[in-house]
């Protein structure tokens, strides 16, 4: 097991990772920009070295100086996190070209399922089902009409190194398609830097449900069941819940026995998750995510693993030490994220923290990095706190989540807590019934 871990982060992430460290008697470097002097993961850290002035690509992004902090206090590991250089291959090889060791998976499997065309056929070569579309990227504008006339409008046009929504375009007919493919390409090379862009068939009413895996140097991988992320804000998750209301113990078990064959074929090592759309009880992969993911809570909940402690220990070549048979699974959990935005037009809200006072009670969890008279940055992600609950059943869960969410007080900026009452309040919600465009449309009927 590793003596001490540089958490290459920041914010509640960065906290929970330390957190992780504490209980296994892992000493911490907590790097930080000037911006984040104090921050709350800074002052528990046991060494903190700080990397540069705010912006991100200064300090955060600095792999030369998270490198030199390592170096310089004698840590053997680095945890990136989610989000900055987590997904980065370049620097994963980086890491252990300095004979450091990278929580997390190879680069050789970040750089596979970070180029979207790339993950796609290789999952298709192990089995795993796709969404209808091109084999690879779309060469011109003619083969995109060509794909898009045997799948069938409307499609999708998306980047082929992109996330987030960025790079993404719809078109329902032959008349929309050749600006959804120049407005598609345009943004991804913005975003990207890299302009090449695929089709998938467009789903008119999936859900988007992820399932988190974790595999050890040993060939062993299991799965934590599914998660429910189809609330979602132009591409951007706003609510999860574990398991999801739309798929059965069976479905869970066919799903997860085919994600786990593949990845298992393919020696992957560490935590990931297989992002699915799901439709009239198909499963469609569209991506995977060689990280930790910020909804990763939930599945701690319904599960009762530690996800972090899981990943320091397979990364320090421990092996899994149980089955898929171990894995259980209990109640339902829903995790509603807290950002510093106006509740209306979703504008961030920078600023200094005058109160705050986070819900407790039974089954309720709060990942956060704030405290009274802290001064949320403009410079980074507007999420300032996870509202996690768990209960035996989803109506418990959501009653539990509208409690917590009134008890829950930040004072002194704007945050999108009143957004998330109005959703657990709604009728829409609670049935359990929504696709990935239910909040959209929630949206535009309320406001």
């Amino acid at each position: 097991m590793f003596s001490k871990i540089l958490i290459a982060n920041r914010g509640e992430i960065a906290l929970r990772i330390l957190r992780a460290c504490r209980e296994l008697g892992i000493k911490t470097v907590a790097v930080h920009s000037t911006a984040d002097a104090d921050a709350m993961h800074v002052r528990l850290a046991d060494e903190a070295v700080c990397i540069g002035p705010p912006s991100s690509r200064d300090s955060y992004l600095n792999v030369a100086a998270i490198l030199s902090a390592a170096t310089i206090t004698g840590a053997e590991a680095i945890h990136p996190g989610y989000g900055f250089l987590s997904e980065n291959a370049d620097f994963a090889e980086t890491v252990e070209a300095h004979g450091l060791v990278f929580i997390g998976p190879t680069a050789e499997h970040i750089r596979m399922m970070g180029d979207k065309i790339t993950a796609k056929t290789t999952m298709l070569a192990l089995g795993v089902p796709l969404v209808p579309g091109s084999d690879g990227e779309l060469a011109n504008l003619e083969e995109a009409h060509e794909v898009a006339s045997r799948v069938g409008y409307p499609v999708l046009i998306k980047a082929a190194a992109g996330g987030g929504g960025r790079g993404m375009k719809v078109a329902h007919s032959a008349d929309e398609l050749s600006d959804a493919w120049s407005m598609a390409r345009t943004e991804a090379r913005a975003a990207f830097g890299n302009d090449a862009v695929y089709m998938e068939k467009y789903m008119d009413r999936p859900r988007h449900i992820e399932l988190q895996i974790l595999g050890d140097n040993h060939g062993n991988v299991v799965h934590f069941g599914e998660r429910d992320c189809s609330l979602q804000r132009r591409h951007q998750k706003v609510l999860e819940e574990a398991g999801s209301p739309a798929i059965s113990a069976e479905q869970r078990d066919g799903i997860g026995r085919t994600a786990t064959e593949a990845l298992a074929r393919m020696g992957y090592r560490n935590a990931g998750t297989l992002e699915f759309l799901y439709q009239d009880g198909q499963f469609c992969f569209i991506e995977m995510n060689t990280r930790l993911q910020v909804e990763h809570p939930i599945t701690e909940m319904v599960c009762d693993v530690d996800l972090v402690r899981e990943q320091i220990r397979l990364a320090a070549g421990e092996k899994l030490g149980y089955t898929q048979a171990d894995v259980t699974f209990s109640g339902h959990a829903i995790e509603c994220r807290i950002n510093a935005e106006d509740p209306a037009t979703f504008a961030p809200c920078p600023g200094t923290v005058a109160v705050y006072h986070p819900p407790g009670g039974l089954g309720v969890r709060v990942d956060s990095a704030l405290y009274t008279g802290y001064r949320v940055p403009p410079y980074y992600d507007s999420m300032i706190a996870k509202l996690i609950v768990h209960a035996p059943t989803r109506a418990q869960a959501i009653a539990r989540m509208q409690r917590a969410l009134d008890e829950f007080v930040v004072e002194g900026i704007k945050t999108v807590i009143p957004l998330h009452r109005a959703i657990l309040e709604d009728p829409g919600f609670q049935s359990g019934n929504y696709t990935i465009h239910w909040l959209e449309q929630f949206m535009a009927r309320t406001h």
